[in-house]
């Protein structure tokens, strides 16, 4: 309805039941403060509406959960402006287990997407549904980390569940509904708009005890989350990176704000110990396979930020075409990789 948010809807709650509402006239609508577009679309339903949310609520995995529900998570609940319903694919039940967070750059470095899927991995098989915006990049990469451990994992959209956002991530979204949920506080058919995505971070936050920032700019949609869960009181964890690193000086200013710095996942699980009882776990590295001495030799030049091909020949004392050969070599095993500027950069 139009002008209708979330406090007006769950003011009008605290007062009157959704049938109640709909039989009052309209000038005691009026004298609940509403606006008269407000009550004119009360006393006119939108009917079309109305039965395609029905039809898509009688497809299977389809629900949907109301703020007065027993399946509503309680932490959610909690926010300034929790949703009063929430549409949801796959398995509702899950939206009350413990969560943690993940969320980072949709164009993220190969290190970043490798760090978000062994963190998720990890710290799903430890017993935490691991929870994200279903983005590429970072969210994606955290998904399928969950995913890969035969872990949950729940993905937070900023549309009607009839449609997956972006395209891309379709059967990233199916196997998401297969073992996990896909939540929405959007009807069928609302299209992606850039305001529905600050809405939906903040439901991505009120879910979980903790949000883990992977990677991510000075100025981007993660940190707008991350400023969410620390008005939501929740625990927020950001890795750190190089200074170099333009991806990295998000989550660098995270830490500098009070954020807890994390190298390994033990960092989290110590943190959040009062939620899930665990083993202790080794934290996930990077393999590293048998290297010969001239590569290893190149590959400890190679910095964690830009690196120029110049300064490798004249450090390593190699030829060029030496240098440029054990580069292909270390970048198709995945130690480095090129960036513009005829640069190269390790990534583990």
């Amino acid at each position: 309805m139009p002008g209708l948010g979330c406090r007006t809807f769950l003011k009008i709650l605290q007062t009157h039941t959704p049938p109640e509402l709909y039989t009052e006239p309209p000038r005691a609508l009026a004298a609940l403060g509403l606006k008269e577009v407000l009550v004119t679309a009360i006393k006119n339903p939108d009917w079309a509406g109305i039965e395609q949310d029905l039809s898509w609520l009688g497809q299977p995995n389809n629900a949907v959960i109301t703020i007065n529900d027993a399946a509503y998570p309680p932490l959610l609940k909690e926010i300034a402006d929790p949703p009063p319903l929430l549409f949801v694919r796959g398995d509702g039940q899950l939206l009350g287990l413990p969560q943690l967070a993940m969320v980072g750059s949709r164009n993220p470095s190969a290190l970043g997407k490798e760090t978000a899927f062994s963190f998720a991995k990890s710290l799903s098989q430890q017993g935490w549904v691991i929870t994200s915006g279903l983005a590429l990049g970072i969210d994606a990469a955290s998904h399928q980390g969950a995913l890969a451990a035969g872990g949950l994992t729940i993905a937070v959209a900023g549309t009607g569940l009839d449609r997956v956002y972006p395209a891309q991530n379709k059967d990233l979204a199916n196997a998401i509904v297969a073992s996990g949920a896909i939540v929405s506080e959007f009807p069928p058919g609302t299209t992606a708009k850039a305001n529905h995505f600050p809405r939906r971070n903040r439901i991505i936050s009120g879910l979980c005890q903790g949000l883990l920032v992977v990677e991510a700019a000075k100025q981007s949609g993660s940190l707008i989350t991350a400023r969410m869960a620390l008005e939501q009181n929740r625990e927020v964890f950001a890795i750190p990176g190089s200074i170099h690193n333009p991806l990295a000086r998000g989550c660098n200013a995270l830490i500098r704000d009070g954020a807890k710095l994390v190298e390994t996942t033990q960092d989290i699980l110590e943190e959040l110990s009062q939620y899930i009882q665990y083993d202790a776990i080794e934290a996930p590295v990077m393999g590293q396979s048998m290297l010969d001495l001239e590569q290893q030799k190149l590959l400890n030049l190679v910095l964690f930020s830009p690196t120029s091909i110049d300064s490798l020949v004249e450090n390593a004392g190699f030829s060029v075409e030496t240098v440029s050969s054990l580069l292909l070599l270390l970048e198709l095993q995945g130690y480095i990789e090129a960036i513009p500027g005829g640069c190269y950069t390790r990534i583990k």
